[in-house]
């Protein structure tokens, strides 16, 4: 080639280094060139030789980037279109496309290159080439094949960048309608098992979403990186059509991104999800709100509302969409669905959290109280109320279900009314006094009617007189009774009635003959008589129908589960909404006399839970009666049914949090032994141990809970534990051991609750007080001890132990504390070291002494002479004479010089560093990730580090810096040259021309 055609291609890549230059015209000038030439061979070559000093340069530089744009531009250029009369230019086709699949055909003879810099510059450069060409674009099957199969090999690379770039490539060689697609198959691994957060971001950008697919796009949306949810959402938004996900998924995509720990999350949700989910069924906020089953879900189903409404920008806006009120702002009876109502209550809400600026329209959405409470009673009446014969069709049952759930919505409301005016205040107290009373009112909606009921009432007294009242009127309602008739006073009433009509009928009889002969004084006599017999015989006729009848109304007590249930739920919300300071007054003494108590030993299990919820929360309120019933709800934790098992344990629970473990140091004196009385001082002795005892069965009874089988209860308890940890009611080393054994076996692998609870304490606890730390610190050796001990049959022995020890070194570095303290002479991990020193010398034989060791050179140890320093610089003395193995060796050798301060050069650092990842027993590197916490397996938990500490994994760093992890370190001595090349290229790799042209002048 000559030597205009050399500069011609050179200048072209100079220029392309410039971002100001127009590409467009380089391509168009480099393209002529091309085209005048007979022999390819030579511009190919020279072409290929300028791209290579692009290819080796790693960086994301400026002018590398726009090398390679314009090297795309120039390829696609070579694209010819396709048409239908394409078949009788395949020759000048196959000319054209020369560059092209010469240019492929080098890219996928170097994906294999043994620098990670060509390997992402070929996969970054087919992307491009891929994603250039236009949408009907065809090329050769077998390089199309070659391509896949090359860049199916590339997204194993390990190396996160060559994987992302060679997933990019991929996006427009998976086939949908292949079952068996290996480039679906690979992004489906890659998601769910590549541990690069920016590679999980670029599947989710190509994956197509189908039925094999979707699965994992929904399971992205919990990815431990918020860029992955949110792009999660986004895809979910744009690809997915609504009708594509099940109810529950809609549901859970909902809460959980509305409830997401990121605002960038939530907002995805607001500004993508909701408003594409709109779209698909033409703004119909009532068909979104059916098709999530608002019934199962209605808290979600407000707070997604809440979302819509928040990006409203008019209050019009809000009025003109999901329900229509009457002139008496109500929604008809007739009209009311689980939807609208939902939507009713939720715009309410909304509006009512603007404060003054939504009063004027709240007014335009709620009528006055006393209308409303009218309203409310009207429904609520009309609420069906079904036998046991009819709760078997599922039809009624889902129709009464139907109707709670309205009902519901409607008592919610009242929080919404304004009740400022007296009148529709005491209106709507009176209509939820019937409510509660009415016979058919359900039992779900109890606890509500109170709550609001309650609210209105002003007087703490009043609350507990009124409620008290409607408790007697439910459970002794008037009802009237019929008494037996005593027959013989029956017919003796019948026969002197018969006796006084015959009198009657004689008596007129005569007067007519007395009138009839002129015996008018007679007539007189006569007719006095009969007025007197007719009043005679209207008081036998009205008390032979007293008889009859005999009914009386009287009050009469009713012990049926279902009023038992309702009595116990009011008492329950009483005691729930009074202060705890009042104590317990003589009303609320008497419910739980003749309410409470006779139903902890009712036989419905419903009554007997209900009953110890009122037990446990009336407990609250005095100490006295706390203390008197302990005993029998520690009986009720291991007697009865879980369920009541559990509201026990709760009532328990609350109990230590309330009064802590001394709950029965303060029991009052009895009459025969009184505080100042000298054999008082004799018995002080017993009633502590028998306290101590106490205490000690209780926590006992609660380790025995963390083993239960019984899942609920195990949970419970270790949340119970939790709370009482961190409030500082208990401080046990041992608990704790077993509170994070039980976070890391298996067995609760599916109990998310617990999982959750159990790892947001740990962090928490240990950041909240050196003392915690302490705590923790102890609790180290016990733990580790129990999973080496851990048989092969045990769950234990599959958890990680080395995640587990790295998880007890972040909890208790001093740099995780949120208020550190001040600095002191010895700190949690100088203490660490030396139980864990002393642990090493128990046996230095035993296998687990390398762990050991890999957990010192964790730990950040204060390297400032004291009493600390010299007792773990001896122990680590007596280590080195005894330890044999040489990784052991070298740790301790690493750390004694830390502490005798010796700065060493920045050399030798490093290759202390290797040599920790170097076994000289096998003389293989260990990777990197066996001193980080491993992928969780079946039962394993991946420690969380604590924010503030010094370690930085490099998974959290960009995906050009990531590159690096879980790539075992090279000691620095093995490939001097490569150092000092890439030192070379690390100087000039801003500008290619000055090597270009070096290598130029050489040549």
């Amino acid at each position: 080639m000559s030597g205009d055609a050399d500069i011609e291609i050179e200048e072209a890549f100079r220029r392309a280094q410039k971002a100001h230059n127009n590409k467009a015209k380089l391509v168009a000038s480099l393209k002529t060139r091309y085209d005048k030439l007979e022999d390819k061979t030579e511009f190919h070559e020279e072409f290929i030789r300028c791209l290579k000093y692009a290819m080796i340069i790693y960086t994301r530089e400026p002018a590398v980037e726009n090398v390679i744009d314009f090297v795309t531009k120039f390829a696609a250029s070579f694209e010819t279109p396709v048409n239908e009369e394409a078949e009788e230019e395949d020759d000048v086709d196959d000319d054209d496309n020369e560059f092209l699949n010469f240019l492929f055909n080098f890219l996928l003879e170097s994906h294999g290159a043994s620098s990670h810099a060509v390997r992402f510059r070929v996969c970054q450069l087919v992307n491009k080439l891929l994603g250039s060409l236009s949408e009907n674009a065809q090329i050769d099957d077998d390089l199309c094949d070659r391509i896949h199969e090359a860049m199916l090999v590339r997204v194993t690379d390990k190396y996160p960048n060559v994987r992302i770039q060679a997933a990019l490539a991929m996006a427009r060689l998976q086939d949908p309608n292949d079952s068996d697609c290996p480039t679906i198959k690979a992004y489906i691994l890659l998601l769910e098992n590549d541990s690069n957060p920016e590679v999980r971001r670029a599947v989710l950008s190509c994956i197509a979403p189908l039925a094999a697919t979707l699965p994992k796009i929904y399971k992205r949306t919990r990815d431990v990186k918020e860029k992955v949810r949110k792009l999660a959402y986004q895809v979910l938004a744009e690809k997915v059509h609504i009708r594509a996900l099940s109810i529950a998924q809609r549901v859970s995509l909902l809460h959980e991104g509305l409830s997401d720990s990121a605002d960038s999350v939530k907002e995805v949700i607001k500004t993508h999800l909701l408003p594409a989910w709109l779209r698909l069924l033409q703004g119909d906020v009532l068909q979104l709100l059916h098709r999530l089953d608002v019934e199962n879900c209605a808290e979600t189903a407000v707070t997604t509302l809440h979302a819509i409404f928040s990006m409203a920008t008019s209050p019009d806006e809000l009025l003109q969409n999901g329900i229509r009120l009457d002139e008496r702002k109500l929604i008809t009876v007739d009209s009311l669905t689980c939807e609208n109502v939902l939507y009713w209550r939720a715009l309410c809400e909304f509006v009512k959290s603007k404060g003054d600026e939504g009063e004027e329209l709240l007014e335009k959405l709620l009528p006055e109280a006393a209308i409303f409470a009218e309203y409310l009673y009207s429904y609520l009446k009309s609420i069906s109320q079904l036998s046991e014969e009819q709760r078997a069709d599922m039809t009624q049952l889902e129709m009464v279900m139907t109707q709670e759930f309205v009902g519901q919505q409607l008592i919610l409301l009242i929080g919404c009314l304004d009740t400022s005016e007296e009148g529709g205040r005491k209106r709507m107290i009176a209509v939820l006094q019937e409510i509660l009373v009415m016979p058919n009112t359900p039992t779900s909606l109890i606890g509500m009617l109170v709550e609001k009921l309650i609210g209105l009432l002003r007087d703490g007294a009043q609350k507990i007189q009124m409620v008290a009242e409607i408790i007697s009127d439910v459970r002794e309602p008037i009802l009237p009774i019929s008494e037996p008739v005593d027959e013989n006073e029956k017919r003796r009433k019948q026969v002197r009635l018969a006796e006084v009509r015959v009198q009657i009928m004689e008596a007129k009889q005569t007067l007519e003959e007395c009138i009839s002969c002129q015996d008018f004084s007679r007539a007189a006599e006569l007719k006095d008589s009969i007025s007197q017999l007719e009043k005679l015989k209207n008081q036998l006729a009205l008390e032979a129908s007293q008889l009859a009848e005999n009914i009386k109304e009287q009050r009469v007590e009713k012990s049926d589960p279902e009023t038992l249930l309702k009595c116990l739920t009011m008492c329950a919300e009483l005691f729930k909404e009074m202060n705890i300071k009042r104590g317990i007054c003589p009303t609320m003494n008497a419910l739980i006399e003749s309410l409470i108590l006779p139903s902890v030993s009712n036989p419905n299990p419903a009554v007997r839970n209900m009953a110890v919820i009122c037990l446990g929360t009336a407990a609250l309120h005095s100490k006295d009666f706390a203390n008197t019933h302990l005993v029998l709800l520690l009986q009720i934790t291991q007697l009865d049914e879980p369920k009541i098992r559990i509201s026990a344990l709760r009532a328990l629970i609350d109990q230590l949090l309330l009064n802590g473990l001394n709950i029965l140091q303060d029991k009052p004196p009895t009459i025969s032994q009184a505080p100042d009385s000298p054999d008082n001082s004799n018995g002080q002795p017993d009633q502590q141990t028998e306290e101590e005892s106490t205490v000690q069965s209780i926590l006992k009874m609660l380790s025995e809970f963390l083993d239960s089988e019984i899942c609920e209860l195990r949970t419970e308890t270790a949340e119970g534990l939790a709370k009482l940890m961190y409030c500082g009611r208990i401080l046990s080393p041992k608990l704790l051991s077993r509170l994070v054994l039980l976070w890391y076996n298996p067995v609760t692998e599916d109990d998310q609750r617990l999982r959750h609870c159990l790892g947001v304490f740990l962090q928490l606890y240990a950041r909240a007080s050196r003392a915690n730390q302490e705590c923790v610190e102890e609790s180290f050796l016990p733990t580790m001890r129990t999973l080496f001990n851990a048989p092969v049959t045990s769950p234990l022995s599959e958890v990680d132990t080395s995640n587990v020890a790295e998880l007890f070194v972040e909890l208790t570095r001093p740099s995780a504390l949120v208020q550190p303290t001040a600095v002191q002479a010895e700190s949690v991990h100088d203490s660490l070291a030396v139980r864990v020193c002393n642990e090493i010398l128990r046996d230095v034989s035993a296998p687990e002494v390398r762990l050991y060791c890999k957990t010192l050179s964790w730990l950040e140890i204060n390297t400032e002479p004291g009493p600390a320093n010299n007792e773990l610089q001896l122990l680590l003395k007596d280590i080195l004479q005894e330890v044999k193995d040489k990784f052991c060796t070298r740790v301790i050798e690493k750390l004694r010089n830390q502490l005798n301060g010796d700065r060493c050069s920045k050399s030798a650092s490093n290759q202390d560093t290797t040599l920790l990842n170097l076994d000289d027993n096998t003389g293989e590197v260990v990777n990197k990730d066996e001193t980080k916490p491993k992928r969780a397996k079946r039962g394993q938990k991946k420690a969380s580090p604590a924010k503030n500490g010094k370690k930085t994994s490099k998974a959290e760093l960009s995906s050009d810096e990531s590159d690096e992890e879980n790539v075992p370190e090279v000691p620095p001595s093995v490939r001097p040259s490569r150092r000092a090349k890439m030192a070379a290229l690390d100087k000039t790799k801003q500008d290619l021309t000055a090597l270009m042209n070096q290598e130029a002048n050489g040549s």
